[in-house]
């Protein structure tokens, strides 16, 4: 089974999920900064519900570290999928997403480190290359819960990453803008250059205004 769903068609996704004992939630983030990897999670959660939990976007840093920490502690099994810059300028940044998102569902491990199975993947918005049985729904992320909790799991991975990257990369202030295309980041780089983390492809418009400035 592999269908794609509406954001009103949330029944149809309970009635098709509803038999299934592994769940799997998937999100990704990371598709819109000039810099760094796109980040996937896939989360099994247990039978606690987590009050509070939506889409990573909606909720403060603070927030969704106290929430990542509970989900963490109630979670069946957790995995993740990076899939870095050059690969994202190589293929493009949608399908380094689904590829991120992929590789999440095969890393699923429990906290002994065993890996898991999950017999149905929900996933905001996409269907991916695997065999397991997937429902797709747009809003996903801020709709079902095991997806919100991906999100909030991968946003927060992908968040700490860059602020790792920021030791390295001083210059870029990446703990700040998490490598969005910012006014201060975009000065960074007309200062500095770009570094071994920006993705090409997506600079490729800035320079070209920027050039035409020069011109």
């Amino acid at each position: 089974m592999k269908i794609k769903l509406k954001r009103d068609q949330l029944d149809i996704l309970l009635e098709k999920s509803k038999n299934y004992t592994n769940k799997c939630g998937i999100d990704e983030v990371g598709r819109g900064p000039i810099a760094g990897p796109v980040v996937s999670c896939a989360v099994i959660m247990g039978e606690n519900h987590i009050d509070g939990v939506k889409d990573s976007k909606k909720l403060s840093d603070k927030k969704r570290r106290l929430l990542a920490e509970d989900i963490f502690e109630n979670a069946i099994a957790i995995g993740y999928g990076i899939v870095d810059n050059h690969i994202i300028d190589e293929i493009n940044i949608r399908q380094a997403s689904l590829l991120a998102m992929k590789k999440a569902l095969e890393n699923l491990k429990d906290k002994n480190d065993n890996p898991v199975k999950a017999n149905l993947a929900l996933i905001d918005a996409e269907l991916i290359d695997s065999d397991i049985d997937q429902i797709g729904i747009i809003s996903g992320d801020d709709l079902v819960y095991e997806i919100s909790c991906a999100s909030i799991l991968a946003k927060v991975y992908r968040d700490d990453m860059m602020i790792e990257y920021s030791k390295v990369y001083p210059e870029y202030m990446f703990e700040a803008h998490k490598g969005y295309g910012t006014k201060k980041h975009y000065g960074a780089i007309d200062a500095h250059g770009i570094s071994e983390i920006h993705r090409i492809s997506f600079m490729k418009k800035y320079y070209e205004q920027a050039n035409r400035k020069i011109g």
